[in-house]
């Protein structure tokens, strides 16, 4: 569940971006949609709690997000959060099994490798565990980022651009992944997206609508 209200958000020097009111029940789901650059990757930085409102309120299955503390959200977004960057992240010093590792330390967790296993298995990587992030092709990349979002089977998966630079096969494949990983944890979703594939393949979908770098 999200619900926002009277959202802003500052950059220093510059106009602050002024969001709709949003309000999504839990399970459901949501679409950023605008062009790059439109405000929509701020929106997921407030909704996770990386970036603190200016003004307003987000609140994520009735936590004021910018209420918590910098060590306590920090924890907050760890165990409640999913996220899937449009930039994947994945440490090249480490193997695909100890990328997800990562996960329970920021959540202040013992690893649980069985954990990992499994959340391999579902995505249907498992076989990749071993291997180096540059060993890997941009799909298995997505999936193995994937895994790492649900392995503390989250409450909220927030995805940016999942689909920018993907062609319409893998775009479908994707989105049905996504909508399957979210109905299986029954976790409110949200895609920031410029893809009109995205808002055809989800007519169902809430929709916060950015345009020309201010929130409409």
């Amino acid at each position: 569940m999200i619900h926002s209200r009277g959202l802003q958000f500052a950059y220093p020097r510059a106009e602050p971006l002024r969001f709709a009111d949003v309000s999504v029940a839990q399970g459901g789901t949501l679409l950023l949609r605008g062009p790059s650059g439109s405000g929509k990757s701020t929106w997921l930085a407030l909704a996770s709690g990386l970036l603190t409102p200016t003004a307003g309120e987000v609140v994520v299955n009735g936590q004021s997000v910018g209420g918590l503390s910098a060590a306590a959200r920090d924890a907050w977004r760890a165990r409640h959060i999913g996220f899937l960057p449009q930039k994947l992240h994945l440490s090249e010093a480490l193997s695909v099994a100890d990328n997800l590792g990562l996960v329970f330390f920021a959540a202040g967790l013992r690893v649980d490798r069985a954990a990992v296993t499994q959340a391999l298995q579902a995505l249907d990587i498992a076989a990749l565990a071993a291997r180096q992030p540059s060993q890997l092709s941009g799909g298995q990349a997505q999936r193995v980022a994937l895994a790492r979002a649900l392995l503390l089977r989250p409450s909220v998966i927030l995805a940016d651009e999942p689909t920018a630079s993907l062609d319409d096969a893998a775009c479908a494949a994707s989105l049905s992944l996504l909508r399957t990983c979210a109905g299986s944890l029954n976790a409110t979703l949200v895609i920031a997206t410029h893809d009109a594939r995205v808002w055809q393949a989800l007519p169902q979908a809430s929709v916060l609508a950015f345009d020309a770098g201010v929130a409409a």
